[in-house]
């Protein structure tokens, strides 16, 4: 797979950065889909315990040989990395999953995918709280925007009735949060053993979280489910979570990390549209305006 990212011919500046640029958009889009899917999946009567699972086993055998090359390919990890990336793939991509799609069951995509977009302004509090960083003006502009539009999206969701629409959003919240614990954390690790290693072993770890989970709290025979729950949740395994992770590999290795993550500001606009398109869900002002001061909080820090 490095391959792919190195011995590509050069081309044209501007031909490649377009080529990057439509990955990182491509891959951000993907990535945002899973929530449509957790919701068409949730239509069968399946738990966030079940559908979390079936997204790993899917996805499970793509990241293992992921690993399993990589394994051959470097030099053996020091038992302390060992430990810290079975804590990494159990905080963020087990936990961070985990309560992203327990959310999900309260909350509107448009709402869930807002608050996820929100995890550089958690990195930022987090570091400033117990990394002791300051915090400038136009970051301190930028987490009012970005806090103002949830606000916004939020009380419109109470006021149009829906139910746990608070613990919803506390439980997404707490996807972020752990997120944003795993970005931290893994910052060391990263520059030493490589992101695709570092990526493919925690989503390995992870998934083992997930389908162990499973088997401790469901009867096998759950496993059993109709044909469409088998397609989605392949969907889900292989378009929403591999393809992504690896697409914005690429992305970041063509135009770079700032780049690529300010392409990834479609992610939430693309979320809102596909629930009014594939759910039903309504796009009012008040979801539009929250959406354009998360999407300019976001974007002064990504410039930052």
């Amino acid at each position: 797979m490095s391959s792919t990212f190195t011995d590509t011919p050069a081309a044209p500046p501007r031909a490649a950065y377009l080529g990057g640029l439509s990955i990182a958009v491509a891959g951000a889009v993907l990535f945002s889909t899973k929530a449509i899917l957790a919701k068409l999946l949730y239509r069968y009567h399946i738990d966030a315990v079940t559908l979390i699972a079936f997204r790993m086993l899917f996805s499970l055998p793509i990241f293992a040989a992921v690993a399993l090359w990589q394994m051959r390919r470097g030099p053996a990890l020091a038992v302390a990395d060992r430990w810290r990336l079975v804590g990494l793939g159990l905080v963020g991509y087990y936990l961070s999953s985990f309560l992203d799609f327990l959310g999900l069951e309260y909350i509107s995509v448009g709402l869930e995918r807002l608050i996820l977009f929100m995890t550089p302004t958690f990195v930022l509090i987090i570091s400033t709280v117990f990394l002791k960083q300051h915090i400038r003006r136009m970051q301190w502009l930028a987490l009012a925007a970005s806090y103002g539009g949830i606000v916004l999206v939020f009380v419109h969701d109470l006021r149009g009735g829906a139910s746990n629409v608070a613990l919803g959003a506390l439980l997404v919240l707490g996807s972020a949060t752990s997120y944003a614990v795993y970005l931290l954390g893994s910052g060391e690790l990263l520059k030493r053993i490589g992101s695709l290693r570092l990526v493919s072993y925690a989503m390995c770890v992870s998934s083992v979280a997930c389908i162990g989970q499973f088997f401790l709290l469901r009867p096998a025979s759950v496993l059993l489910q109709p044909l469409p729950v088998y397609g989605l949740s392949l969907a889900n395994g292989i378009f929403c979570t591999v393809m992504p992770v690896f697409m914005t590999m690429a992305a970041v290795a063509r135009i770079g990390a700032p780049t690529a993550s300010q392409a990834g500001m479609v992610g939430p606009v693309s979320t809102l549209f596909l629930g009014a398109l594939v759910l039903g869900e309504p796009i009012t002002n008040w979801q539009l305006a929250g959406t354009g001061l998360v999407l300019s909080g976001i974007y002064m820090l990504s410039r930052k």
